[in-house]
């Protein structure tokens, strides 16, 4: 049975496989492809709409627990460069 993790956009559950893992390193988010990279995750469907809802829930920073405004420029492309 695959793990099930909860999209920080929509709030939706959703098969771990199913969704992107976003972890801050030095005050800016990185889309962590593989899921290994070290440090609290927080899951997010590859999709504009989700990316938008996190954004403006301001959900990041609460779901990976970090105080400090987190720069978000890299991961608002990767839905758009993903579509292909």
């Amino acid at each position: 049975m695959e793990p099930v993790r909860t999209c920080v956009g929509c709030r939706a559950r959703a098969p771990r496989s199913a969704l992107i893992r976003v972890v801050s390193q030095f005050d800016s988010l990185v889309i962590d492809e593989r899921a290994v990279l070290p440090g609290r995750g927080a899951w997010l469907h590859p999709t504009r709409e989700c990316m938008e809802a996190a954004l403006r829930r301001r959900a990041f920073g609460r779901a990976l627990r970090v105080s400090a405004t987190v720069d978000t420029q890299a991961i608002e492309q990767y839905p758009s460069r993903n579509k292909g």
